[in-house]
């Protein structure tokens, strides 16, 4: 009998890195693959992007709206387990698939755990800025699996007690498309999003929930220093998390500028091509931490938002204040030469995740956690 394997989804970030994970599971004799869709997918202001869930092809799929704009994150967390208990009461499966450290993540982990159904965490152990990280180790905590990025990854979640052979080191999955030939041409990615900036860098830059009295004047010092460096710009919509407000407010700044051309969001494998083709990437999105070195882009790093996460030669941190983000975008905008850099994998992650999902020995896996000591002091 086929195992039943729910991915739930909630941002088009984390989307893009369980996609291919999905169609291998959802090509393969051995399982029954659904998906649970909600969080920002569901909100018109960041363009509805469960339609890309459904353009991707896949059948089985449920929706769940979990929010209006502007609800807290504590009561987001409650409906999306509201929500999601529902669901797998009615239709209860075998493993549910969670990725990273937002809330959605955190009630699928809950969700699995208090219902005695095996949670995986796809890219567990990482540091994370603000309340981010410690949403991901607590969904490591209630994850029975662990397939992580790199080997720093897997001693964390040995540190936080968790058994050395439930831990898989697969590499980041979003590394599998970037590296794929199945990325649109620049030239159809210009035609789609009328982006015709011979030269550009991205904005991705997100609120830090815990600076939200700072959030506004952080974002003005950004967009006084991308008007200053009358450089072309392309810019996405901050996350939904609270504080993005203030972030958009300052991007009204932008609008019928011509060097800027603003979207709430991108399609994946699109947003990738542009990242591929880019001058650099400003803002404090894992983007530049995690998929930026792969292509060799620089990433200009502001603020605390990822502070102690991995540093690559690519990467530029800069405190919030405008000449220093100015100054930063000078120095990158002369860089030619690009070294890339493969920390986070080399693009076989869903070979190898595939591999533990059908060589069986995970099935066996107990619903009871204990937590491993790495040192008993007497």
């Amino acid at each position: 009998m086929s195992k039943k394997i729910l991915f739930l989804t909630g941002t088009r970030a984390d989307f893009g890195k369980l996609k291919p994970l999905i169609r291998a599971v959802d090509g393969s004799p051995l399982f029954e693959c659904a998906i649970f869709v909600t969080g920002m997918h569901t909100l018109s202001r960041y363009g509805n992007t469960v339609e890309e869930v459904y353009k991707a092809g896949f059948k089985n799929i449920h929706t769940f709206r979990n929010q209006i704009h502007g609800e807290p994150m504590d009561l987001v967390l409650a409906n999306t387990i509201g929500g999601l208990s529902r669901f797998i009461h009615e239709d209860r499966p075998d493993l549910i698939v969670v990725h990273g450290d937002r809330i959605e993540a955190l009630a699928g982990a809950i969700v699995g755990s208090l219902n005695n159904i095996l949670v995986a965490h796809i890219e567990g152990g990482e540091l994370s800025g603000t309340i981010d990280e410690s949403i991901r180790h607590s969904v490591s905590k209630l994850s029975h699996i662990h397939f992580v990025a790199n080997n720093q990854a897997a001693a964390r979640l040995e540190q936080l007690g968790e058994k050395a052979n439930h831990i898989f080191i697969i590499g980041s999955p979003d590394i599998d498309v970037m590296l794929s030939d199945q990325l649109p041409s620049l030239a159809e990615v210009r035609e789609r999003y009328d982006i015709y900036f011979e030269k550009f860098g991205i904005v991705l830059y997100h609120p830090v929930t815990t600076e939200l009295d700072f959030i506004r004047d952080h974002a003005n010092q950004l967009v006084k220093a991308l008007i200053s460096s009358g450089q072309n710009h392309v810019v996405i919509y901050p996350n939904n998390d609270l504080g993005s407000n203030d972030i958009l407010a300052e991007y009204k700044l932008l609008e019928n500028n011509p060097h800027f051309r603003i979207f709430p969001s991108l399609r994946f494998e699109y947003f990738l091509t542009l990242l591929k083709n880019t001058e650099y990437i400003i803002g404090n999105s894992s983007t530049g931490i995690h998929e930026a070195p792969v292509y060799g882009v620089p990433a200009i790093n502001i603020g605390s938002r990822q502070e102690n996460r991995f540093f690559h030669s690519t990467i530029y941190n800069v405190s919030n204040e405008c000449n220093e983000i100015l100054e930063a975008i000078k120095v990158v905008s002369q860089i030619t030469k690009r070294e890339p850099c493969f920390s986070f994998g080399r693009g076989n992650s869903t070979t190898l995740f595939m591999n533990v999902l059908e060589e069986g020995a995970i099935w066996e896996t107990s619903k009871q956690k204990q937590f491993q000591d790495l040192l008993i002091r007497q």
